[in-house]
């Protein structure tokens, strides 16, 4: 069976001004609190680029407070709360299986608003960075929808359960600097997620959650290609300092405070998203 796709979203670009600065329109997005008007305004952006209606201005001076709120849009619910308080559900069982649907669905949306800011904070890039940022944030805008959609078909919707905002956290730590933005959220959180996406996806399975194990396929198929664009980007931005990508990463998590790396690591996942094997021996302590 092939991966779910998300149902589309009616999303026109007739609202979008001809030729618009792709970067300004990502900015504005962000702002967006209303999940699924920024979901369709995030798939309408990724298809007026494709087909040549927003332009690409990596020089263009942009401000937050131009949005006119502040950043990132976001609805006054889920209830967010530190890690540490985030109470463990079992999937077995039905409230259990809409919470952990729930918690992934939180991370996709901060994913969502981690795409579209990565596109409109960091000037001065080649075009194709925006270009893939874009489609990133389109992806994790079908991802949200088809979680969301699950949720609802198990009796709850988004905001109904509380919610921790780690990877928000570390993309307000790393705003002054894309190479660090690119070290620690594609490198460091979201390959977390391809570690982590087996055994979720096991347990829904195991659950009798089949619709939600394959929704759980689909994202870890996309999000592979997701941490490969940031370690494209990342040995890019390295390249244009003279740094050394392994050497560098090191001291960009120890001055941010990075989660530490655990294993089980899903080595399969992370060497197609660009870890090289010198890489993953480090990461399992073979060096």
């Amino acid at each position: 069976m092939s991966p779910p796709r998300a149902a589309s979203t009616p999303a026109s670009t007739a609202d979008l001004p001809v030729c618009a600065c792709a970067r300004r329109q990502a900015l504005a997005a962000l702002a967006l609190a209303d999940p699924a008007v920024k979901v369709q305004r995030t798939l309408a952006l990724h298809r007026a680029l494709r087909a040549g209606d927003l332009l690409i201005d990596p020089a263009a001076g942009l401000q937050a407070d131009a949005a006119g709120a502040l950043l990132p849009g976001r609805p006054g619910r889920p209830e967010l709360l530190p890690p540490n308080r985030m109470a463990w559900r079992d999937p077995r069982s039905r409230e259990g299986r809409a919470a952990l649907l729930h918690a992934i669905a939180h991370i996709e949306f901060n994913a969502i608003n981690l795409a579209l800011d990565a596109v409109w904070r960091f000037p001065g890039l080649p075009a194709d960075y925006y270009r893939d940022w874009l489609r990133v944030a389109a992806e994790e805008a079908e991802h949200f929808t088809l979680l969301r959609e699950h949720l609802q078909s198990l009796g709850a919707d988004y905001g109904d359960f509380p919610a921790h905002n780690g990877l928000w956290d570390m993309a307000e730590k790393t705003a002054g600097d894309c190479l660090a933005r690119m070290a620690l959220v594609p490198r460091t959180l979201e390959a977390r997620g391809l570690d982590a996406n087996p055994g979720i996806r096991a347990k829904l399975a195991a659950a009798g959650d089949a619709h939600g194990a394959e929704i759980l396929g689909r994202i870890l198929a996309d999000e592979i290609g997701h941490v490969a664009i940031g370690n494209r980007w990342y040995h890019w931005a390295c390249a244009q300092v003279s740094r050394d990508p392994r050497t560098a990463y090191d001291a960009i998590a120890r001055e941010y405070a990075a989660p530490r790396l655990k294993p089980p690591f899903n080595r399969e996942a992370r060497l197609q998203a660009g870890f090289t094997a010198e890489e993953m021996a480090w990461l399992e302590g073979k060096t």
